[in-house]
């Protein structure tokens, strides 16, 4: 189950003229006449895919499980954040895993590094290296520190069942690293950017390493495509939600909160921020991702959206069948004074919360649009993927932005490289 809930909006009816832009932008996309068009394959991929590299993927996963505690995925961005979002959302809180997952290279910490790289040395231990150019500073550092290590550990000829790579089919250095010494390479497809890479080898391998069911995410992908693709507005949620966006922003509400009530989703809103925040965020304009954890959030942040600036409004998802759950008993003494909730699940305490919550927002003039799902699984962590993916496609073309290029990411990069003394620079 997948729906969109507009009852705790007080505008969503008024975007005639936005429908209109956003079907338009949508006929772009499925065309390929948009700005950034040479990026658009990720619309047909839950049907198109490489399905000798599926396969391939299961096989190096199962390989990987038989031989190793852990996988460590080296990436930044869309190299890892894709993966990080389905593994946490699908892990259990406490209880350990068959194959340890580690995520390296998305962050220049040295303590994270040194420490990581004695946590390994007692490890039997694959790497995932994900990187396009293989060039790309975080990871390539990360790298180059892990491999030194393994080199330590392992022969050259154990060094090709534990790398892999997952790079440019043809050139870069990574691929040529790959060739050189005989690592096994999955392809980053050459018409699909980083943040909207994650159905592809980029996440696919991480997560069936993990021992998830990628058929199922695949499958969810591919409902979600059918429903999506459809240029009828009244049936089409993804057209509904970027001009409801879009409506905000011209409205003077220029951040966009998610918000989830379920902390498995915290790395999912990590996701969504992301691919929101580079597919729109150009040309001084765009609206400012901002993601919360509610109930947790709602005792810090919540005071700001309740009675600040009213420039907000704020996406939810609702996850409405939680994978676990726990019914509150009466107490004799009762002086936490909780026995009104006897009887109660802590799910229903969470949804009244939840429901609360968006009563209080809107009678404060901010506004909240609730994503609806039955559960947390593969399926439907697939639909969703593809859901935002093409939403934000849809809402920056509408907005007036190339969704594809991230042309303000390269600023930082020229003054460190300058700072570094690196040649060119």
């Amino acid at each position: 189950m997948f729906k969109l809930d507009f009852s705790n909006t007080t505008s969503h009816n008024s975007v005639d003229t936005l429908k209109t832009e956003s079907v338009n932008a949508l006929e772009k996309l499925l065309n390929k006449t948009c700005e950034g068009k040479e990026f658009t394959g990720w619309i047909d991929l839950p049907k198109n895919y490489d399905r000798e590299e599926f396969e391939r993927i299961k096989k190096c996963a199962k390989k990987i499980r038989e031989t190793s505690d852990c996988l460590v995925v080296i990436g930044i961005g869309g190299s890892y954040l894709g993966a990080k979002a389905i593994d946490y959302a699908m892990s259990s809180y406490f209880e350990k895993s068959d194959i340890e997952i580690i995520y390296a290279g998305f962050q220049l910490s040295s303590t994270y590094l040194s420490e990581l790289l004695d946590y390994l040395k007692g490890k039997d231990f694959c790497v995932n290296v994900i990187s396009k150019s293989g060039t790309t500073t975080e990871p390539a550092i990360a790298f180059r520190f892990i491999k030194e290590l393994m080199e330590e550990k392992y022969t050259k000829e154990e060094l090709k069942d534990r790398i892999f790579a997952t790079t440019d089919k043809h050139k870069g250095a990574l691929k040529e690293l790959s060739d050189i010494n005989g690592y096994e390479t999955f392809v980053v497809p050459d018409d699909i950017g980083g943040r909207f890479s994650v159905l592809t080898s980029v996440g696919l391998l991480p997560l069936c390493v993990k021992g998830l069911d990628i058929d199922k995410l695949m499958m969810g992908a591919e409902n979600a495509m059918e429903e999506f693709t459809k240029l009828d507005y009244e049936s089409n949620f993804a057209l509904q939600y970027a001009s409801f966006r879009n409506n905000m922003y011209r409205n003077g509400k220029d951040i966009e909160i998610l918000v989830n009530y379920e902390m498995r989703l915290k790395y999912f809103s990590e996701w969504f921020k992301q691919l929101f925040a580079e597919s729109e965020g150009k040309n001084n304009k765009g609206l400012f991702p901002m993601i919360c954890n509610f109930t947790t959030d709602l005792h810090s942040v919540g005071q700001m959206i309740q009675d600040g600036q009213k420039n907000v409004f704020e996406t939810v998802i609702s996850v409405e069948n939680p994978q676990k759950d726990l019914f509150i008993k009466s107490d004799d003494d009762n002086l936490d004074n909780l026995n009104y909730l006897s009887g109660k699940s802590v799910d229903y305490v969470n949804k009244m919360a939840m429901q609360g919550t968006l009563n209080a927002h809107l009678s404060s003039n901010v506004e909240s649009i609730v994503v609806k799902i039955d559960t947390i699984n593969e399926e439907n962590l697939g639909y969703m993927i593809y859901f935002f993916e093409m939403s934000v496609a849809i809402s920056a073309l509408v907005l007036g932005v190339n969704p594809f290029n991230q042309p303000g990411v390269e600023e930082y990069k020229k003054q460190m490289f300058k700072l570094l003394e690196k040649p060119g620079y």
